[in-house]
């Protein structure tokens, strides 16, 4: 299987109450023709929303658009396998850690396959509740090792904190965590392009704004229309200080072939572009951050 055609995977962690779940279902909510695979360890930690299921077996829930729920047990390598091999295979793989998992580890494993690519590590925060558990004696470990894991935070549940107490939590973060990029939600509904690299490849000229707190993105497209070194481009776009949190696109590399990038947060890859993919670049940034200026000259530095 070439690198063009490997199944996204994005690993979802974070602590027991975050929001994994609401964030879950709400994507399955508006998948919006995109068939979405859900792995959770059992049923019972991730309850799907009723009136979104077609069929339920022993370990495979069919969801209404062609998205299916699959549970893993203490097998999650032969589950990835199964997935992997459904036909028609899935656009994306949602892997729901438990509350308690450390979402690196899972993404390693996930790293063995070569069917398929990891998207990126979204990890959920409790604005309530996130300083308090990761000073917590008993669970102030996991916790940091959750967001040290992460390469997007989902600061979630800032509808249940005052403005004041939300920019604190977002300082000690900046304190705390430096340079992990921490977007702020309410109920787990952030514009899905924001979240899985699949919906960005669909929507290439504005974001979702259907969805609650689009307005705090921007998205812009940029023409990429001369040979790039691509990993020192894709490495630049991950950079915090160019307020991006997504970027995706194809570009002429230095071998004469087409590459894809994908930025999430400070992850960044490229690999093989899909046969005739037009170049170009798209990326997303939180309004008062992105440097778009900045954006562009790193598009220049990287041109050979």
């Amino acid at each position: 299987m070439t690198a063009s055609h490997t199944l996204p995977l994005t690993v979802i962690g974070g602590y027991l109450g975050a929001g994994k779940t609401t964030l879950v279902n709400h994507l399955l909510r508006h998948a919006d023709g995109l068939r979405l695979a859900v792995l959770v360890n059992e049923f019972g930690a991730l309850p799907i929303d009723e009136d979104l299921i077609d069929a339920r077996d022993e370990d495979m829930i069919s969801i209404a658009g062609g998205c299916v729920c699959c549970s893993y047990g203490n097998d999650l390598m032969l589950a990835l396998m199964k997935l992997a091999d459904l036909d028609p295979a899935p656009d994306h793989v949602l892997l729901e850690a438990s509350g308690v998992a450390i979402p690196g580890a899972i993404a390693a494993s996930v790293s063995l396959l070569q069917a398929y690519r990891l998207d990126g590590i979204l990890v959920l925060a409790n604005a309530e509740t996130i300083e308090e558990q990761a000073a917590d004696p008993y669970v102030g470990d996991t916790i940091t090792r959750q967001l040290a894991d992460a390469d997007l935070v989902v600061l979630n549940k800032t509808d249940l904190v005052s403005d004041a107490n939300r920019q604190q939590v977002v300082q000690w973060f900046a304190d705390t965590h430096a340079g992990l990029e921490v977007i702020a939600a309410q109920h787990g509904i952030l514009p899905r392009e924001v979240l899985l690299d699949s919906y960005l490849s669909r929507r290439t000229s504005a974001l979702s704004t259907t969805h609650q707190n689009a307005t705090q993105f921007q998205s812009q497209a940029i023409d990429v229309g001369h040979q790039v070194d691509a990993e020192m481009l894709a490495e630049a776009l991950s950079d915090q200080a160019l307020g991006l949190v997504r970027a995706k696109g194809f570009v002429a590399g230095t071998s004469g072939t087409t590459q894809a990038i994908q930025v999430v947060g400070r992850r960044w890859s490229v690999t093989e572009a899909p046969a005739n993919a037009s170049t170009g670049l798209v990326v997303i940034g939180l309004n008062s951050f992105i440097d778009l200026a900045a954006v562009h000259r790193a598009v220049n530095s990287a041109r050979v």
